[in-house]
Parts: C-alpha cells; sequence; structure tokens
C-alpha cells in the first residue's frame, strides 16, 4: 500500500520514493512485531532471559498470575498465549496467514494492555501498558491491511485473506 496519492504532497517529487518504500517499510514493522512476540514466550516458557522485567520465568509462574488476575482456567490460557506468541510471532514475521493470525494476536494483545492498565499504569519501564498498546496499534495494521507483497500469504497463496 502506498502513500494516499489523494493529499497533495510537500514535495511531489518525493511520491515515487515514498511508493517505492512503502512495501518494504510495511515489511519492516511486520518483521519486527512478529519476531518481537517471540522472547516474551520465551521467557515464560523456558525461563530465557530472566534479567529483562517480568517475573514469570516459567508456565507454573504464568498459571499463578493469571489465577491471580482471575482467568480461568488459567493453565489453558497460559498455553494459549504460549502459542500466541510462539506460533504467532514467526507466522506475521513471515508474512502467512497474516490477517487471522493478526487477528488472534491483537486480541491477545488488546487484553494485555487492558491487564496492564488495571495493574500497571501507562510507562514501559514500569511494565505498564505502553508497550502492548503500540504492538496492539501495529497488529491492527496488519489486520486490516494483510501482510503486503513482501509475505509468504503473496508468494505462495498469490492473494491475502
Amino acid at each position: 500500500m502506498g502513500p494516499d496519492v489523494s493529499a497533495p504532497l510537500i514535495f511531489p517529487q518525493l511520491g515515487p520514493i515514498y511508493q517505492s518504500l512503502a512495501p518494504v517499510a510495511d515489511t519492516l514493522i511486520r518483521v519486527v512485531v512478529g519476531l518481537a512476540l517471540m522472547p516474551h514466550a520465551c521467557r515464560f516458557c523456558f525461563g530465557w532471559f530472566p534479567e529483562t522485567g517480568s517475573r514469570i520465568l516459567s508456565i507454573d509462574l504464568m498459571v499463578g498470575a493469571l489465577t491471580r488476575s482471575g482467568y480461568r482456567p488459567p493453565r489453558l490460557w497460559a498455553y494459549v498465549i504460549a502459542v500466541t506468541e510462539l506460533a504467532g510471532g514467526p507466522l506475521i514475521a513471515l508474512g502467512l496467514f497474516t490477517r487471522p493470525v493478526a487477528l488472534v494476536v491483537f486480541i491477545f494483545l488488546i487484553n494485555a494492555v487492558i491487564e496492564h492498565a488495571r495493574f500497571d499504569g501507562y510507562f514501559w519501564n514500569k511494565l505498564g501498558l505502553e508497550y502492548p498498546m503500540i504492538w496492539s496499534a501495529a497488529m491492527l495494521f496488519f489486520v486490516v491491511h494483510g501482510g503486503g507483497h513482501y509475505s509468504l500469504d503473496y508468494w505462495l497463496l498469490r492473494h491475502e485473506f
């Protein structure tokens, strides 16, 4: 998707540059937000990255956190979160089944925004809603726009969901 050609550009000469870079920028954002999901799951599934904020370093600790937050059944939700991040992240990064996967991740992240707002406030350095809110906006972009030209959806299926 290119720039909005109905809006006049201050420097019209830049229009072709914007047009040619738009698919690359879309792809870069998709790859970054997709891959960024995985370390979070690796932290609570495998105990990796122990000094990075959250102290939830196992499935059992995630189950405890979900129990305290009122989720039932908490173990099921812990595994749903793990699969969403571990499988959804790479699928988004690759641009495979982009829209349906982005929708699942978007719903998950909106829930994270609500939970972080309830317990942690706004700022990311206090584990607040700021980070998942930005991530949610990026996922909504891919729900609406799909994986783009440089995606497996486009290359393998020749269409987008």
